[in-house]
């Protein structure tokens, strides 16, 4: 772990401005101000919250463009992708106004010799641990369910994106929402430990690494705490026939290259046909060759960007050459230079399946290639994975890739799309990548207490 929060440019490696880390003294007024706003926000209408909810949801799109650039300096996202991602973070926050209201609503049962009802009551407060890849996206689809079931949120963001946890903040602030509900915390791995353990804490909502999740998961569970795991994942995205392979090719290279590679739901593992292998795999080298070093500022057309920091670039070229000392083809990429984030697109084959770097997530722009003569080999590939969190399959046939795809053990498949985006459908998975749901109104239904009350007639 770093010595405190820092924006570190990814491309130019400079640290441009430094936050400390909070006291001890400051961690114990935090969590009584937290416990002391749940007294207040527990009873506001969940109209009322839906009104502030709403409010920020329009703020995080009106403020999109200066959110990006925060984003694109912290963790060097391109400007579009970042607006792409703030408007879409709006979004989740509108929907969680629109339909909290009507799911959270008492239920009535029907008993004999008496009245029944089941009421969603809130919990208190739940602190969220939240990663720099998405670094606003990642907490609207936290906090928007949350904040509707009447919680409080303790948010803990990446050491290198305290200004996006600030400036959501600022956002939720500005809607109207009471002083303690949110609060942006800049704590010390010692001290998340403590707050988990807090009575006054009532669970924990992490998204990031497998050994974070195992971590967070030992201190919840010592703690007899409920928590939501969202752990990443090595996707599989099987290409069963194509009309037209260099499109299919460009469509797989655009989602694996999306975020600098650095999404949870990447396409982490392609897995191609052998009849249509050999053009496939020329057609991605080609591609990845085409590309050359863009600011992420003034993104081009068929440029790279910095990964979120240097030690990102160090860990993934690792990765990358312990492959290839296993017996993996690097057919082209993976340059790094001296210092900065810069990662040349790779593409790489022929990864022996159940080597030790098969199983690892490759979190940056690296196009995993494996070839397959079979349906069936496909979808052993596909399941011989630690991680279950998305997928794809393609194929001209829609009923022959749907009988594929229900084969998939993974939390969400998808059928000749790469990812569809929507808060609508719930998302998590399955295995390591972790448990609970986000998004949709599943996610209402984590850290809530689903209360009945029964009336004896």
């Amino acid at each position: 772990m770093s010595n405190q929060y820092r924006v570190q440019n990814p491309w130019t490696n400079e640290v441009v401005e430094t936050f400390d880390f909070l006291t001890d003294e400051q961690v114990e007024e935090t969590l009584a101000k937290s416990a002391e706003a749940f007294k207040t926000w527990r009873t506001t209408s969940i109209e009322e919250r839906a009104e502030i909810v709403g409010k920020a949801a329009q703020l995080l799109k009106e403020r999109a463009t200066e959110l990006a650039q925060i984003a694109a300096e912290e963790m060097g996202k391109p400007i579009p992708e970042g607006e792409w991602e703030m408007n879409y973070s709006g979004d989740i926050m509108q929907f969680y106004a629109d339909n909290a209201p009507e799911h959270n609503a008492p239920k009535n049962v029907d008993v004999p010799g008496g009245k029944a009802v089941v009421r969603r009551l809130p919990l208190g407060t739940i602190l969220g641990i939240m990663p720099w890849n998405y670094p606003i996206y990642q907490i609207a689809r936290f906090a928007g369910p949350n904040l509707m079931n009447g919680n409080c949120i303790l948010l803990k963001h990446a050491e290198i994106t305290p200004k996006s946890g600030a400036a959501f903040e600022q956002i939720l602030k500005d809607a109207g929402l009471p002083e303690g509900v949110f609060i942006n915390i800049y704590a010390t791995h010692d001290q998340i430990e403590t707050i988990i353990g807090d009575p006054r804490v009532q669970g924990v909502s992490l998204t990031g690494s497998e050994r974070a999740g195992a971590k967070v998961a030992e201190i919840a569970g010592r703690n007899l705490k409920k928590c939501v795991l969202e752990l990443g994942g090595t996707d599989p995205y099987i290409i069963l026939d194509s009309a037209d392979i260099k499109a299919s090719a460009q469509e797989a290279w655009d989602k694996r290259v999306h975020n600098a590679g650095q999404a949870c739901t990447s396409n982490k593992r392609i897995i191609v046909m052998d009849d249509i292998y050999d053009e496939f795999v020329d057609a991605m080298v080609e591609i990845a060759e085409g590309y050359t070093k863009g600011d992420p500022r003034t993104p081009g057309e068929n440029e790279y960007f910095p990964m979120s920091s240097r030690r990102a670039a160090e860990i993934l070229k690792d990765q990358i050459d312990r492959s290839v000392a296993a017996g993996a083809t690097l057919r082209t990429g993976a340059e790094i230079d001296d210092t900065t984030a810069y990662f040349s697109p790779a593409v790489l084959t022929d990864l022996p399946v159940g080597s030790e770097p098969y199983y690892e997530e490759f979190f940056g722009p690296v196009a995993e290639i494996y070839k397959v003569s079979s349906v069936e080999e496909a979808v052993d590939l596909a399941n011989n994975s630690y991680q279950g969190l998305g997928g794809a399959v393609f194929s001209q046939d829609v009923e022959k890739a749907t009988e594929v795809a229900d084969q998939i053990d993974t939390g969400m498949i998808h059928v000749n799309l790469g990812q569809y985006f929507s808060a609508v459908l719930p998302f998590g998975g399955v295995k390591r990548s972790g448990f609970g749901r986000e998004l949709s109104v599943f996610a209402l239904d984590e850290f809530v207490n689903k209360q009945y009350r029964y009336i004896n007639d």
